[in-house]
């Protein structure tokens, strides 16, 4: 399931293509639209079916764009031809060839493709011309109310020699001068704001990882939605410890470059399983792995399955891993001071957990009897059942350890 922060990040769908209809598809359409208003009478216009075929053209256009936009696809170029394709493709079929003797049907064809050219190439890899095409885009997005202005006017005003007289006219010219200028001055907003908006993402990106980091993917998930879930509460959980057999003794004839490359290999190999299992919590102590479950089944399924796996790998360099799951209350959440936070789980849960994983074998899975209790035990050996004296425990705590009853045993405990 994908991250909520990042669906947060990315937007959803929805919001893509509403975004793409109003910074895009809609603006050549409602120009048009009031030029033709103003043109004909209002009510004339909106019976008419050429007000429904350019608002539909706009609403496709920015539905297939929007939706692009939304999967990491760059269709630009033809995407901004969607609308006056559809525009056009609908007003043939009632005026035929007349259609083409109106300028603001020809002029939406041609700003149409300027634009989505210019879209297109900024969609490129990032070079010193793409800041100068995107006010180029925004200068020429800007133009279209100068040129629905001057096909307004020359309509009303078919003299000729209509364009001349256009710009000789001062209240027109400093319409024509505004215009331009704001239209640059929008083309700059955009380039710093998009530069503002790739720091914050990439920011954004990072952040994301430092916290899965320290928190994991699901519970920064959960936070995201409810920031009550990092408070410290009481809960029942089953905790599973893994460490490494032999792991001092092998390390003290190897280089430092070669222990690390054993312990990220190792985490993340653990990882793996992590990915597709209900883990609450995850945490990595020297060569020692904590993972906090929900339920005692989601624990011992994953045990089984990460035995087999660490096993697998840790047999290359002659050393073995054993596990302790044991289940019971507990204490989790944010603990620390004002400045400095962590999430951290704590109890004697936990504690005794620890001390279970201590005297598990290389390629032992011991679990307590209150973990059994809760688990589909028709698909559960056990192999052995003892009584273990664990440190800061008043009474033994009874152990079971078990393997899966359709998975042959395998490896030698030491």
């Amino acid at each position: 399931m994908q991250l909520d922060l990042e669906k947060r990040l990315k937007g959803t769908r929805s919001r893509a293509i509403f975004q793409e209809l109003l910074t895009n598809s809609l603006h050549f359409p409602l120009a048009n639209i009031i030029l033709e208003i103003f043109i004909e009478s209002p009510a004339k216009y909106f019976m008419s079916p050429d007000f429904y075929a350019i608002a539909g053209a706009s609403l496709i256009q920015a539905f297939c764009l929007g939706r692009w936009r939304y999967q990491g696809e760059s269709h630009r170029f033809l995407g901004n031809l969607i609308g006056p394709g559809v525009y056009t493709a609908f007003e043939f079929l009632i005026e035929g060839s007349k259609f083409f003797a109106s300028p603001n049907h020809i002029a939406y064809w041609i700003f149409s493709g300027i634009i989505g050219l210019l879209q297109q190439i900024q969609n490129r890899p990032a070079g010193k011309w793409i800041d100068l095409l995107t006010i180029l885009e925004h200068l020429i997005r800007t133009s279209i109310l100068l040129v629905m202005y001057i096909i307004f006017e020359s309509i009303i005003n078919p003299a000729p020699g209509a364009l001349m007289s256009f710009l000789s006219d001062k209240s027109h010219l400093f319409i024509t001068i505004v215009i331009v200028l704001l239209g640059i001055i929008v083309g700059f907003a955009h380039v710093t704001a998009n530069a503002y908006l790739l720091i914050l993402q990439q920011t954004a990106k990072q952040l994301r990882t430092f916290s899965e980091w320290f928190l994991g993917r699901d519970l920064l998930s959960a936070a995201i939605q409810d920031n009550d879930v990092l408070s410290l509460n009481r809960k029942t959980r089953t905790v599973l410890f893994m460490d490494i057999r032999g792991f001092t003794s092998w390390s003290e004839n190897k280089s430092p470059d070669e222990v690390v490359t054993l312990l990220n290999t190792y985490f993340e190999t653990a990882e793996d399983l992590w990915e597709r299992a209900p883990v609450i919590k995850v945490k990595h102590t020297a060569d020692e792995i904590m993972a906090v479950f929900p339920t005692a089944q989601d624990a011992v399924d994953t045990a089984i399955r990460l035995n087999e796996i660490m096993g697998a790998f840790l047999h290359q360099y002659g050393l073995s891993a054993g596990i302790g799951i044991h289940q019971g209350e507990l204490v989790e959440g944010l603990i620390g001071s004002k400045r400095l936070k962590l999430y951290d789980i704590i109890g004697d849960t936990v504690n005794t957990t620890k001390r279970i994983c201590d005297q598990a074998k290389g390629d032992e899975l011991l679990i307590t009897e209150a973990v059994y209790r809760d688990l589909d035990q028709d698909n559960i050996a056990i192999l052995d059942s003892r009584n273990l004296i664990a440190k800061g425990k008043s009474e033994p705590v009874s152990v079971l350890s078990i393997q899966n009853k359709n998975r042959p045993r395998t490896g030698k405990r030491t």
